[in-house]
């Protein structure tokens, strides 16, 4: 009945405003009247689903994760946006988590914990119970990330028994991948987030405003994570948009001229590409096949001093002098802890970090040093002057680049993206959706 309504409804508003135009399909009016007004910004967030209800709580819930993430810097118009998107998003994992149970896959809840668990150190280093007084402090809460979790996990292990016993890949594909990759040996090879809008002739406009005003939130503070998990229409969403190490080849051209000379974290975007626009982030770049020294595992000691409450400029640089002069009389590590003592310093030591792991002002000034030399000194009057002296180092080795089975898998991963792309597509068509 729904659907001949709105067929009747279309037919009189055809008639009463002009030539149609055909879209994809569909024969629509160019001038289109309606007769009566639909608000988005006045929809309630309630919907139900197959019969299973998204509350405005669930939204708002999942909307202060992102807005966490963000530090807390986004306008009420932006979270207006965040809400309607979030929305979108808890839909189709509704409908995710409903197909997996009608296929008989179950998430056990004990298995929902264990994950959780790990989220809580891995990604906020905190306890369970941390996490929980966290999430409520930011008005979200351990139900709807343990939600998001059983949606995740639901969808994987549908894609694993109705997907990927479909897809092959031949040995002779991954030979010739594999060949390229030897090929480009040297040349350059960048890890890059993508987040990808969808549009056409009709929502161009619309859409590119909407890619712009994301631009804005990201330089603006907001996380990358964050915001292409929400809105990012690419398979890649479920991984914050990282598309991994890629060549310039491997995307469209107006993707890689944008790429060309960018500084790693700097974004690019939106781009108008075929389907949409995408925003782009450049998360780091190296050399295909060759040894990064970036890649190097040093053994660092830090060694820092603070000023007094209310100390002047002139003061804090007299200590600071002071202090970069003692530590050259440091000869080694062996000795720095002695001279620390002296000075009143505090040390803390690292054996196992990368360089690329350090700030990108550091990296090369660090690699540079030779054992038992340091920095010069750098900090401010509020936190404090500090300098690293290295102790010891492993370059990287030359890498031989990912085995036979490697790049397998990983054409494997992007097909069954694709199909995955379409059978929540088609989820989403047979749907039942009730507004309240």
């Amino acid at each position: 009945m729904v659907l001949a309504a709105a067929g009747l409804t279309a037919h009189a508003v055809a008639q009463d405003a002009g030539p149609s135009n055909s879209a994809g399909g569909l024969n629509l009016p160019t001038n289109p009247e309606f007769f009566t007004k639909n608000d988005p910004n006045n929809r309630k967030a309630t919907v139900v689903i197959n019969g299973e209800i998204v509350t405005g709580t669930d939204v708002d819930q999942r909307v202060a994760l992102i807005v966490n993430a963000s530090g807390g810097k986004v306008s009420d118009d932006e979270k207006t946006r965040l809400k309607m998107q979030v929305l979108r998003n808890l839909m189709d994992e509704t409908l995710q988590i409903q197909e997996a149970r009608a296929q008989k896959i179950e998430v056990e809840d004990s298995e929902v914990e264990q994950t959780y668990a790990r989220i809580a150190t891995q990604n906020f280093g905190l306890d369970v119970k941390a996490l929980d007084t966290q999430l409520a402090k930011i008005g979200s809460s351990a139900a709807s990330l343990k939600r998001q979790i059983r949606g995740e996990l639901s969808w994987q292990r549908l894609m694993r028994r109705n997907i990927q016993p479909f897809v092959n890949v031949s040995d002779e594909e991954v030979r010739d991948v594999v060949k390229r990759m030897n090929e480009a040996k040297g040349t350059e090879e960048y890890r890059v987030g993508e987040i990808y809008l969808s549009a056409n002739e009709e929502n161009k406009a619309a859409v590119y405003q909407n890619a712009q005003k994301i631009v804005e939130q990201l330089k603006g503070g907001g996380s990358f994570v964050g915001y292409a998990r929400q809105f990012s229409e690419a398979s890649t969403a479920a991984v914050g948009g990282d598309l991994g190490w890629i060549r310039l080849a491997q995307l469209p051209t107006e993707l890689s001229s944008s790429l060309t000379g960018l500084q790693t974290g700097q974004l690019v975007g939106p781009v108008e590409i075929r389907g949409g626009f995408s925003i782009m982030l450049l998360i780091d770049k190296r050399q295909v096949l060759t040894a990064d020294p970036r890649d190097a595992l040093l053994s660092l000691k830090q060694v820092s001093i603070s000023f007094p409450p209310g100390a002047t400029e002139a003061q804090a640089t007299a200590k600071a002098k002071a202090f970069a002069d003692a530590m050259q009389t440091a000869r080694g590590c062996g000795m720095v802890d002695d001279v620390a003592k002296g000075l009143g310093a505090e040390v803390v030591t690292n054996d196992q970090i990368k360089a690329r792991d350090l700030p990108a002002q550091l990296q090369q000034m660090v690699l540079a040093l030779n054992m038992g030399e340091t920095t010069p000194p750098f900090g401010s009057i509020q936190d404090g002057v500090r300098v690293l002296m290295l102790c010891g180092r492993d370059d990287p080795k030359v890498e031989s680049g990912p085995n036979f089975e490697q790049v397998q898998q990983q054409i494997e991963d992007e097909r069954v993206n694709k199909r995955a792309q379409t059978y929540l597509r088609d989820l989403r068509r047979d749907a039942v959706i009730d507004y309240d």
